[in-house]
């Protein structure tokens, strides 16, 4: 359960599913969910400047270490679903995602859950926070100073 001084920031993207995303039924394959979280993640790094090329430009990279998902209801082919992605604070030296997916009803089809490390390009685990890292949580309010 969140406590309530944890912060999190968000943001709303939309995908529309597509044919070869679809089982025979033309169901979405419960595995494209993932790819959906990525496509949120990658939407809230461009909308709030964190984006995996700008961690790049810092030297960094972020490797997921656990996903999890669940399926509620089903999106279809040329469903056009909302992915809502929120960062969730956490004063450790991670990432911390959760994604709820809707479908054009407005119905939750899915949730899950992301956390990546941050692994300097050269291949280091770093077991602090990054400065880049700091100064966007800064920027983005979740650290008052």
């Amino acid at each position: 359960m969140q406590s309530s001084n944890q912060k999190e920031i968000s943001h709303l993207s939309k995908i529309r599913v597509r044919f070869t995303e679809t089982d025979p039924l033309g169901i979405v394959w419960h595995g494209n969910y993932i790819q959906y979280f990525e496509d949120g993640r990658e939407a809230f790094g461009r909308h709030h400047g964190i984006s995996y090329l700008d961690q790049k430009k810092h030297n960094f990279s972020t490797p997921i270490v656990k996903s999890t998902c669940e399926h509620k209801l089903p999106l279809r082919y040329g469903d056009v679903a909302e992915i809502k992605t929120t960062y969730i604070d956490s004063p450790a030296a991670k990432m911390i995602f959760k994604y709820e997916i809707y479908n054009p009803d407005g119905e939750v089809v899915c949730i899950g859950e992301t956390v990546q490390v941050f692994v300097e390009l050269e291949g280091e685990l770093s077991l602090v926070i990054p400065e880049f890292f700091l100064k966007w949580k800064k920027k983005v309010g979740l650290i008052n100073e």
